[in-house]
């Protein structure tokens, strides 16, 4: 199944009352087809400056592969210092089975990241069968994973918040 991923409706990030709120976020790449990976990380971090996230307050993080993904994340998590962590990379598949277990594994430890830790860790790693495919999902004809990634952080990053807010209201 290719597409885009839907937008967000509402305005959300943009409004006053997160905008007062302080927040940083972290975009770890994987180094393994640093030339695609890298119009990912450049798209995660335009929606952050699309956003009103000064560039101070996104880091970005290099791995040597899609596998090391969630190691870096839970370290990050655990610091405490970002609203939301944002992987991506690139995982192409070849004549060997190498491709299903690294892309299931960087899938799975993200997600266990975000489950153990409570800081939302989103998914932006390209699964494709071949470097086409990459690349048209790295701003081509397919969208940004690197931008819908960013974009799912900050949503989570403000139901987190919100709900944590709503919690202590009470």
């Amino acid at each position: 199944m290719a597409g885009r991923a839907p937008k967000r409706r509402s305005p959300g990030t943009g409004s006053s009352e997160s905008r007062a709120r302080p927040r940083r976020f972290a975009i770890i790449a994987a180094r393994f087809n640093d030339r695609i990976t890298k119009r990912l990380v450049d798209g995660a971090a335009g929606v952050f400056a699309a956003r009103g996230i000064p560039a101070a307050d996104v880091e970005v993080h290099w791995v040597p592969g899609s596998f090391e993904l969630p190691q870096a994340a839970l370290h990050l998590a655990r610091g405490g210092r970002y609203a939301a962590i944002v992987c991506v990379g690139v995982v192409i598949r070849g004549q060997t089975p190498h491709f299903e277990h690294v892309a299931r594994e960087a899938a799975s430890g993200i997600q266990h990241v975000a489950l153990t830790t409570g800081v939302p860790a989103t998914f932006g790693v390209i699964t494709a069968l071949s470097e086409e495919q990459a690349w048209d999902r790295a701003g081509g004809e397919v969208g940004n994973r690197g931008e819908e990634a960013a974009e799912a952080a900050l949503e989570m990053a403000e139901l987190v918040a919100r709900v944590a807010k709503r919690g202590k209201a009470s």
